[in-house]
Formats: structure tokens, sequence, C-alpha cells
């Protein structure tokens, strides 16, 4: 299967907006005052749930990301 170019580099700006996002989310989630986060010091179900929600995006951003990349480093073959 071959991606074209325009895809490779939807790909892999979805793979750096997908790290800012969640980098961004993670970071607010650590800082939570709300009392979601965190009871008394102590993670929260709220807290586990929506870590794994940014680690499983960190994973598939950088999957999808480095898709992207092969894509746009790749080097057309002439037929």
């Amino acid at each position: 299967m071959r991606i074209g170019r325009p895809t490779s580099w939807f790909l892999f700006g979805f793979g750096i907006w997908s790290w800012v996002v969640w980098i961004t989310f993670v970071k607010n989630l650590f800082k939570d005052a709300s009392g979601l986060a965190f009871d008394h010091g102590n993670p929260t179900a709220y807290f586990w749930v929506h870590l794994t929600l940014a680690v499983v995006s960190f994973a598939l951003g950088t999957a999808i990301g480095l898709l992207g990349l092969k894509g746009i480093r790749h080097k057309p073959t002439s037929r």
C-alpha cells in the first residue's frame, strides 16, 4: 500500500497535534484542583481512566505520526 504525500503530511501532523494536545491534558490533570483527579492527595478513578486515555493516545499518535513520516521520507520509484 502506498500513501500519497498529502496524506503522509496529514498523518505526520496528526501525530504532532496528538502529542501537543495530550501533553497539555496530562499537565492539567496533574495540576487538578477541582478534586476530580485527586482525593486528599490520592489519585481517583477519574485520574487513572484519563491517564490511561492519554497513554493510549500517545501510543496511537506516535504510530500514526511515524507512518506519516515514513510516507514523507519515501522516495518514489519509477516503473
